[in-house]
């Protein structure tokens, strides 16, 4: 596996390589940030974006003539984020996986464009929540229209797509779409709880972003084989795909967010430790320090009393107690289960690609 560096400013410097390339671990005093797995073998989009290529033009099609209204507002605040230069991996896993169920029809478009639709409101949502400045290395939406507009066309997006799910036809993959909605409502309001909270458990945390993230990666997966009519282990299986890589997806992002790069990550590096986040580095450092590592955590994250440096120090407490290579760690197990899922289905060009899109959802450096 080929190494690169991610680089966090100000900072002292550390290592931080992957299990599997390292058993050992280094705590250097360099010049150099953070290093992480970047670019393995065969960690790419590229063969599933070809792959898909026509059928997502059908897709892109559809979100824009979805987005269309007489109030001038929702389709200006919607193709704000929706044309921002998102990878639109959602959609094509669900064209993807519908391919790989032998799906000869056309209700795979729609249901793409829905779960885009879904995934975009939920980002109006959370910008609200998290009161965030960028999205995708531009101003996001509430910056520019305000938290209303923001809310209000989420919901917009959401009554589009519930209405493209009912014109596919499929009660199946109506009710796993509706109740990945409701579930991402839930994992968003037990992050909310969760907030600030340096009490929050592994498990705990693990069931926010099996909510929040995971759960529509889970459905966009599933509703493929399921509007194909193949069976239902391998609706299973898809489903599991899906829900493992979103779960290893959103632990490469906690890692990033104390190392990646700012134009990259479309937002600032430190956003979740500036605003109180409580994701699984924190935790792990959290539990593995001693007292008063403990109270520097809940000095930043709990009471939101932050100093110049205390980013650094916060990276540098993760590094002593492994926390960072622990979630990778985590991050390549759920990697490998996503992986795994895909064995029940015979080898072809759009499994090889979904499994190099885990690999490049693990090296991913944006």
């Amino acid at each position: 596996m080929s190494i690169g560096s991610v680089l966090l400013p100000r900072q002292p410097a550390v290592s931080i390589v992957a299990a599997q390339n390292s058993p050992s671990w280094a705590n250097v005093e360099t010049d150099v940030a953070v290093i992480v797995p970047l670019s393995p073998p065969g960690a790419s989009i590229e063969e599933l974006v070809a792959l898909v290529a026509a059928d997502m033009e059908r897709v892109n099609a559809t979100i824009l003539s979805r987005t269309g209204s007489e109030v001038a507002m929702i389709p200006e605040v919607a193709n704000h984020l929706i044309s921002s230069g998102g990878k639109r991996l959602r959609p094509m896993l669900t064209l993807a996986m519908a391919n790989l169920a032998g799906y000869s029809g056309d209700g795979h478009v729609k249901l793409a464009a829905s779960v885009e639709f879904m995934h975009t409101a939920t980002l109006l949502h959370d910008d609200v929540v998290d009161e965030s400045e960028l999205r995708r290395g531009k101003l996001s939406a509430r910056m520019l229209w305000g938290n209303e507009a923001s809310v209000l066309v989420g919901d917009f997006l959401l009554g589009q797509a519930f209405r493209m799910m009912v014109e596919v036809g499929s009660l199946r993959a109506l009710d796993i779409l509706s109740a990945a909605a409701a579930t991402i409502a839930e994992g968003e309001v037990m992050q909310l709880a969760a907030a600030k909270n340096t009490a929050t458990t592994e498990d705990e945390y693990l069931a926010v972003i099996r909510a929040k993230t995971a759960e529509l990666f889970a459905a966009a997966c599933e509703v493929g084989p399921v509007i194909a009519n193949r069976p239902k282990a391998e609706q299973t299986a898809c489903r599991s795909v899906g829900m493992n890589l979103g779960i290893a997806f959103q632990l490469v992002d906690d890692v990033l967010d104390y190392g990646g790069k700012s134009a990259k990550l479309g937002k600032n590096i430190g956003d979740d430790f500036r605003e109180g986040k409580i994701t699984l580095p924190v935790v792990l450092a959290f539990r593995r320090g001693n007292d008063s590592e403990r109270a520097f955590w809940v000095r930043a994250l709990e009471r939101g009393e932050i100093s110049d440096g205390d980013l650094d120090h916060a990276v540098a407490l993760m590094n002593k107690h492994r926390a960072i290579e622990d979630t990778l760690n985590r991050a390549h197990h759920y990697g490998a289960m996503a992986v795994d899922a895909l064995a029940l289905f015979p080898t072809s060009p759009m499994k090889r690609a979904l499994e190099q899109v885990v690999a490049f959802c693990l090296a991913r450096s944006h």
